[in-house]
């Protein structure tokens, strides 16, 4: 027996697993996100935007939790992203989206009390981009 999918239904499981996925949680929304393009191509700016507006909301709130850690935790990784995000700023967060390190540099950025209008739109840059290289792939199925 087949369920389909709305694309109302699905784009609104593309938010919460894309808002998940840029959390500390593991996980990925880039194989919904495809999923969904392919079964409803006419949603795809519709996509992108839910898609990069979960993953972004995802990765504020890791930002949120970083700024709640005391200013004087002394930890390896923290002090050497630290040092990196202090040298270049919220456009660092562009690279937000990647696996591992996207996650620290969100919380790091919190933590170093990085302005966050910035660091949300460097954020939304890179995750949206990622998306768009994403649904450029699935275009060419």
């Amino acid at each position: 027996m087949e369920f389909p999918i709305t694309a109302e239904a699905g784009l609104a499981g593309l938010f919460l697993a894309s808002f998940l996925a840029a959390t500390l949680l593991p996980g990925g929304s880039e194989a919904l996100f495809a999923a969904l393009l392919l079964a409803h191509p006419g949603q795809a700016v519709a996509a992108l935007a839910i898609a990069t507006a979960g993953n972004t909301l995802g990765g504020m709130t890791t930002y949120a939790m970083g700024r709640l850690l005391p200013a004087g935790t002394d930890d390896n990784a923290v002090a050497r992203h630290a040092t990196t995000l202090r040298r270049h700023g919220a456009p660092l967060l562009v690279l937000a989206w990647a696996p591992v390190v996207g996650d620290a540099l969100c919380a790091v950025a919190g933590w170093l009390r990085l302005p966050w209008l910035p660091c949300a739109l460097w954020m939304a840059a890179g995750k949206a981009a990622r998306y768009a290289v994403v649904a450029a792939g699935v275009a060419l199925i």
